[in-house]
């Protein structure tokens, strides 16, 4: 009989492929709620490795006199390869759902998965955080390796700062093209101030801070991001790509200890004593930044 997964049981199909529509809608809200695939480059992949070339320093130019040659000068192209690695994500669930069709179940926690994968995703590209893509690969350790670092209240006032943010990237003759921080920093653009007391960065069409100095903000949720270390960083996001392999797989295990989780009190949760089961969810992909100097990163307060 050929697999249905609209009328299959989860509890019957406890291994597999994710149904095709369900991974699609995942990888589509996944990709909204990443700040880092919403900002960066993205390479089309059918294979778990793809080389691509991209240019690196541009062609000159040359005044010509007449019956003069005409100078010729070549284009820096440098190739790449990006490699995927298996992103997981163990969500638990209560047991009723195991009488769910395999198509109804993934309809119900399509979200808590997008928005794990996101979480995971973007800790991994913008701190490094339990990185499978390799050390100093990350949008921090590109900026910290350049040096470009400028700390909050460093310049006198916000506008300078996000300036001068900018400045250490442009110095390396690299564009910025967007910016990317949390939701909390928002309230610091919505309260900077010029000298009549006027709002800087307010969108007075969207009344958000959607923008700040013409570039568009991409916002991460507050757990992909360490305040410890940034609070906004800036970016020529052409300068990182990532890429999804199509494909999701999943497992249902219903007597595991799920060390990695814990409950109200700390504890770890054992499946069995809560009549629970964990969905582990994996997907294939990858990412890679190509210089240290197109990114740049606003530090918190030094004391």
């Amino acid at each position: 009989m050929t697999f249905n997964p609209a009328n299959i049981l989860l509890q019957d199909a406890k291994t597999g492929e994710i149904p095709k529509e369900e991974g699609t809608l995942v990888l589509k809200e996944f990709m909204t709620q990443s700040a880092v695939t919403r900002l960066a480059k993205y390479e089309p992949m059918t294979k778990p490795k793809k080389k691509f070339t991209y240019l690196a320093t541009g062609p000159g130019a040359y005044w010509v006199g007449e019956s003069e040659k005409i100078q010729t000068s070549k284009a820096t192209w440098l190739t790449a390869e990006m490699v995927t690695k298996k992103l997981g994500v163990i969500i638990p669930v209560s047991k009723e759902f195991l009488r769910y069709t395999v198509q109804d179940f993934f309809t119900q926690i399509r979200p808590a998965i997008s928005e794990a994968f996101a979480i995971k995703f973007d800790q991994a590209a913008l701190f490094g955080v339990d990185s499978p893509f390799g050390t100093g690969v990350s949008v921090y350790e590109r900026a910290t390796t350049a040096n470009n670092v400028l700390a909050i209240e460093s310049l006198g006032n916000l506008y300078d700062e996000l300036n001068g943010l900018l400045a250490l990237v442009e110095d390396n003759d690299k564009d910025v093209n967007g910016f990317t921080t949390t939701k909390r920093f928002r309230q610091r653009l919505r309260g900077a101030k010029d000298q009549n007391g006027l709002p800087i960065f307010n969108d007075a069409t969207a009344g958000a801070t959607s923008q700040a100095l013409g570039l568009p903000i991409g916002y991460v949720d507050s757990k992909s991001w360490d305040y410890t270390k940034a609070l906004l960083m800036a970016a020529d996001w052409d300068m990182a790509r990532y890429g999804i392999l199509q494909g999701m797989e999943y497992k249902v295990s219903e007597e595991a200890t799920l060390t990695t989780i814990q409950d109200e009190n700390g504890d770890s949760i054992n499946l069995f004593e809560r009549d629970m089961f964990a969905l582990r969810v994996t997907q294939q992909v990858g990412f890679m930044t190509l210089n240290d100097k197109s990114f740049a990163v606003m530090k918190p307060k030094t004391t």
